[in-house]
């Protein structure tokens, strides 16, 4: 097997990264938004949402804030 399909650390062959999810549940912060969750559903992320919390989509346009 080429060594190029292979991580380095475990002999695992390679898998592709996730897709980043549509929605994200933001905390903003001093140092920059911390993402506490991702989804695809807007439903659920607007579900999940609480006081000082944000919804933002996969470019970080804000949607919602609670």
């Amino acid at each position: 097997m080429s060594r190029a399909f292979v991580k380095e650390d475990s002999g695992e062959r390679w898998t592709p990264p996730a897709a980043p999810a549509q929605y994200r549940i933001v905390l903003p912060t001093d140092h920059g938004p911390e993402v506490l969750r991702e989804t695809d559903d807007l439903l659920t992320a607007l579900q999940r949402l609480q006081a000082g919390l944000e919804v933002r989509d996969r470019q970080g346009v804000l949607i919602a804030r609670g």
